[in-house]
């Protein structure tokens, strides 16, 4: 079971959850959340990763410690896009509020489900992949591995 951790930005407006895969890293590892409406520090690439508008911030010395005792992986090879792409450390959904998003845009195509279960099938398979191709197009870090 991975544990689900939410965290609110630094201007308070907005909150996240990750997601921490296999439990490797703890909940300390994500020091820090900035959302787009945040005020951001400069970028600093060895402890920060930014995804469309959003910033966070990783305690890496934590994390290396916990990537080196638990996945015995060169710390060297421990950076905050390691964490996040490999999902030790990442949204939970592809970007911040995606279930919300996607509760309206179902909406109409769920209707299908009873009415029509084949077309169900066929329009739910198109949404999703045409919903992928726009958060890639839109430049959201863990779609672009979908």
């Amino acid at each position: 079971m991975c544990i689900e951790v939410r965290k609110t930005c630094r201007c308070g407006r907005q909150t996240a959850q990750f997601h921490m895969r296999d439990n490797i890293m703890s909940q300390e590892v994500i020091a820090e959340l900035y959302c787009p409406e945040c005020k951001k520090p400069e970028l600093d690439p060895e402890t920060m990763l930014s995804d469309n508008g959003w910033v966070i911030e990783y305690d890496m010395e934590l994390a290396r410690f916990l990537a080196v005792s638990r996945l015995m992986v060169d710390p060297e090879s421990v950076r905050p896009g390691y964490l996040f792409d490999s999902g030790y450390a990442c949204w939970l959904e592809m970007y911040p509020g995606e279930k919300e998003d996607i509760m309206e845009e179902r909406k109409e195509i769920m209707a299908l489900q009873k009415e029509d279960p084949t077309r169900y099938l066929k329009e739910i398979s198109r949404w999703n992949i045409a919903r992928i191709e726009r958060l890639k197009a839109d430049g959201w870090r863990k779609a672009q591995a979908a």
